[in-house]
């Protein structure tokens, strides 16, 4: 692990990312003015970084517009399947509509650096994350406005539809790997999009004993862009993006890598999976839609996730019955009253707003999507028409949607 304690300190060694990756076969040293592919990008701000890659606002000097360059991490650029698979869904959607729900790939490249050969994918310029956007809301103590949860939430279907249509389950729906359209800013001058973003936050990388750095690392370090004065959710359309988890139906990977609270629960019972965690994640996207959170908290406790799980979707499967018996014997605490505080809390955020028949049809959305057997979760192309019905779906706005149900599966 890279000794911060060498250089001299600013916040940027420890907000960004982790320095101690910056090394053979990690992550390739960028700093402002960097041009890639003979001088046709250059780099003007730092849009986001992740465990194999760093994302960069580049301006693509041939066809005069801005874009997103996501630069592979070495070790794991020539394995990478995301720029494969992202290549296959388009093949296998030509002429859809709802294709453009999907990041669009405008160009790929491999760079030699000091660290090694990075595989280089330019995206459309893409704006903030969905999660960034709908954090910002609910820190003002404000909720998006239902039609635009409403769009957000078609659109998302439309392109995990799309996707399970092309014989691909995507694998890692979340707010991060959702983003919002930026064809409003992808011409506009450096000034105006900076207006946006906020300017580029740089500082300069030193050893305090003067040693020059080691040739592996970063002469600057660039704190990502917090796209400051954003607006335009009512406008842009989303993206879904990072396909490196993607699958084809059928060839499932052995290992899905998932954040705590966004784990499937036959993940957690059983060793099996296929493209319906798509279906669970996008119902826990549409509650977040809604409510500014995902449905669980994880603190690194299964039990606590599963007890949370069971208070919001319904009783568990018989054939897992026994597997959460035993866990609830090795646990050291009350289950029982988590599960009771968990439907208390989420009954009391629906009590809290007032009626609407957008939302009514959001929450039986939810429900339908998030099911524990995969088998029974409705598909994205039927909560989408249900999305779009004219009716109301039925709900009894005294009956919380996530109390435990029956379930004859």
């Amino acid at each position: 692990m890279e000794d911060l304690s060498v250089y001299e300190q600013n916040n940027l060694l420890y907000s960004q990312e982790k320095l101690s990756k910056y090394r053979p076969g990690g992550y390739h040293p960028v700093s402002l003015g960097d041009t890639f592919k003979d001088g046709r990008y250059e780099i003007h701000h730092k849009l986001g970084w992740g465990g194999f890659s760093t994302v960069w606002l580049a301006h693509d000097k041939d066809q005069s517009q801005w874009v997103s360059v996501k630069i592979m991490r070495a070790n794991t650029s020539q394995g990478s399947q995301e720029l494969y698979n992202l290549q296959l869904l388009a093949d296998r959607s030509q002429g859809k509509p709802s294709a453009r729900y999907i990041v669009s790939v405008l160009d790929s490249f491999t760079h030699q650096g000091p660290n090694g050969t990075h595989l280089c994918i330019v995206f459309e310029l893409l704006g903030p994350s969905v999660s960034k956007v709908v954090d910002d809301y609910h820190s003002f103590g404000d909720d998006l406005e239902m039609d635009i949860i409403l769009r957000m939430s078609e659109q998302l279907l439309e392109a995990i539809s799309l996707i399970h249509e092309a014989g691909m389950g995507h694998g890692d729906i979340s707010g991060e790997n959702i983003a919002f359209s930026c064809t409003n800013l992808s011409h506009a001058t450096k000034e105006e999009l900076f207006g946006i973003l906020g300017s580029p936050e740089v500082e300069e990388l030193a050893r305090l004993d003067g040693k020059p750095l080691d040739n592996s690392l970063p002469k600057q370090l660039v704190k990502s862009a917090e796209w400051e004065t954003w607006v335009d959710e009512d406008e842009e359309d989303i993206r879904i993006l990072d396909f490196g988890e993607a699958f084809l139906q059928g060839n499932e990977p052995k290992v899905l890598a998932q954040p705590g609270q966004l784990r499937v629960p036959e993940l957690i019972f059983t060793d099996t999976f296929d493209y319906r965690v798509d279906l669970w994640r996008a119902g826990c996207m549409i509650h977040a839609f809604i409510f500014g959170s995902y449905p669980f908290y994880y603190l690194g406790e299964d039990e606590v996730l599963v007890s949370q799980m069971i208070g919001f979707v319904e009783k568990l499967p018989k054939d897992w019955q026994p597997i959460w018996e035993q866990m609830k014997l090795n646990f050291k605490r009350d289950l029982g009253r988590l599960e009771d505080n968990q439907v208390s809390e989420l009954d009391r955020r629906l009590s809290r707003r007032e009626p609407d028949p957008i939302r009514n049809r959001l929450v039986s959305v939810i429900r339908k999507l998030m099911r524990f057997v995969p088998s029974s979760r409705i598909e994205a192309s039927e909560a989408l028409a249900l999305l779009r019905s004219e009716q109301d779906a039925s709900y009894d706005t005294c009956t919380s949607i996530f109390s435990p149900h029956d379930t004859s599966q």
